[in-house]
């Protein structure tokens, strides 16, 4: 059992002991313990959020070189680590395969090095006069302590995304790592211990600890991933103290292959959208609309590129991890089981792999003959399922693509430039991938449509989550406006419409 300051929290530069209780972390693909997580008490949260604000305090007015200089030291540092134990313990406690959780601990600098430059360059507009005399400008300040609620499948990378944006902007933080990877979560925090004392804290926990997070009067914005249900929870708690607050509620993503498709090309992408870390990614594939003219040969490219997978312990050599919980795969096997009940076939997986019938592994399954009375067509999946739809055309693709509750993403195969830019003219969804599902990149907003969130992370509009702008109007030689009180009477008009002499 691997040992990582198992009951502690975090708040820099130092790990606290809590008194909270300890909850086992079991090992999604054995079954094994892993270690014990602790749930922070109430005192403590008033005590870290104390200390958090009075870092924050100081933090807000370090001016923007130097705040730039912290950043890029803090990516110089995790640049410089060895992050093979935290990647080890990411997938011992949910399943990821190694090289995935490598990848992401691997891909976090580069956003502290972006929003540390950005916030350096965009402080703000100096805009038109509407009179001489007078310099009018807008300038952005921070909002005070952010709540960071993170969900399991990319703990660290995505916290890392509106982390490095709310501290560039002067904010604090306070993260609450998912239940499932608080100890990867936790043994990533010592990047932060070049930062000022008590700026960044950690406060494991479950829900009971994010409500109160985002309820308290000592925090200012908030930052959710998670399920439609409890973002819209979590918008509406935030909502009723007028914070800001930006929500990733997940998705049900469709993927449309044309009749101009390269189909070997979009067999292999459709692989990796539907199935990357077990079809555990908010963007993932999760409904195929596929044209008549190329459905079976399509169909039969993705079962070959399928049948390739391999299914095991994250930390063997494979591409199919289990699922992170037994409700997990439960919700799996129920939409599985409907879509068969009311029609659909099964092409390849649909069961428990027999060689792995310890943890809560599913084999990559595709479905075909999916129609709109399925519950998998409308129901976030969130495991190895493509459902998959014959449609006439195109146009019946991208009517069945929106004809959903959700609008994270949506992917498209063509070589037909006519079809790539309808695709991304149409879909109703905040991120259109054209022959490259799942990319982001951190100069561009992500997030969704309709149900899948509301604001955004990354680029500009991820920094403006966590700042708030003032105007400011400044005559730099005071006079009398010809405006002000009193009026002259010869502005004024009597009851007939006349003026006053």
């Amino acid at each position: 059992m691997l040992d990582i300051q198992k009951t502690c929290y975090f708040l820099t530069p130092d790990f606290l002991a809590s008194n909270g209780q300890g909850m086992a972390v079991t090992d999604p693909a054995t079954l094994e313990e892993v270690g014990i997580r602790a749930s922070v008490t109430p005192d403590e949260i008033e005590t870290v959020l104390d200390k958090v604000n009075r870092a924050q305090s100081a933090w807000k007015g370090v001016d923007a070189k130097t705040r730039a200089k912290i950043l890029h030291t803090l990516a110089n540092r995790i640049d410089a680590a060895d992050f093979t134990e935290c990647a080890i313990l990411m997938s011992r406690e949910m399943g990821k395969p190694y090289p995935e959780a490598i990848g992401e601990i691997a891909n976090c600098a580069p956003i502290f090095r972006y929003y540390a430059e950005m916030a350096r360059d965009d402080a703000g507009k100096v805009a038109g006069t509407t009179q001489a005399g007078s310099l009018q400008f807008a300038k952005y300040e921070p909002l005070g302590v952010s709540v960071h609620i993170m969900p399991f499948n990319f703990p660290i990378l995505l916290m890392c995304w509106t982390v490095a944006a709310s501290l560039a902007a002067g904010n604090g933080c306070v993260i609450k790592p998912a239940e499932a990877t608080t100890l990867s979560t936790l043994a990533f925090m010592e990047m932060f211990a070049d930062l000022p004392a008590g700026l960044v804290a950690c406060l494991p926990g479950g829900a009971d600890v994010g409500k109160a997070l985002v309820a308290s009067r000592k925090t200012h914005a908030v930052a959710f991933t998670g399920s439609v249900a409890a973002g819209q929870a979590v918008a509406a708690a935030a909502a009723a103290g007028m914070k800001p607050s930006v929500i990733e509620a997940g998705g049900s993503d469709p993927m449309i292959i044309t009749a101009h498709a390269p189909i070997e090309v979009a067999a292999a992408g459709a692989v990796t959208g539907a199935f990357h870390m077990s079809g555990q990614v908010c963007t993932s594939t999760e409904r195929l609309y596929v044209v008549d003219g190329v459905h079976d040969a399509f169909v039969a490219a993705f079962k070959a590129e399928t049948l390739r997978l391999r299914i095991g312990n994250g930390l063997d050599k494979s591409e199919i991890g289990p699922l992170v919980s037994k409700a997990a795969r439960d919700k799996v096997e129920r939409l599985v089981a409907d879509a068969e009940a009311k029609g659909a076939t099964v092409v390849c997986g649909g069961r428990i792999p027999p060689e792995h019938n310890v943890g809560w592994f599913y084999e990559p399954t595709i479905l075909t003959g999916c129609t709109a009375d399925m519950d998998i067509l409308h129901q976030e999946c969130f495991g190895p399922v493509a459902a998959i739809v014959r449609v006439p055309d195109f146009d019946a693709a991208v009517a069945g693509a929106n004809a959903s509750e959700f609008g994270l993403g949506a992917s498209v195969f063509t070589t037909s430039l006519e079809e790539a830019h309808e695709a991304h003219e149409r879909l109703e969804a905040g991120m259109v991938w054209i022959n490259n599902p799942m990319i982001d990149n951190d100069a561009l907003p992500f997030g969704g449509w309709k149900n899948s969130g509301l604001g955004r992370e990354l680029g500009r509009m991820g920094l403006d989550t966590f700042r708030r702008s003032k105007m400011v109007i400044l005559d730099h030689k005071p006079v009398r406006q010809d405006w002000w009180y009193p009026y002259p009477d010869d502005w004024f008009l009597d009851a007939g419409g006349r003026k006053i002499s």
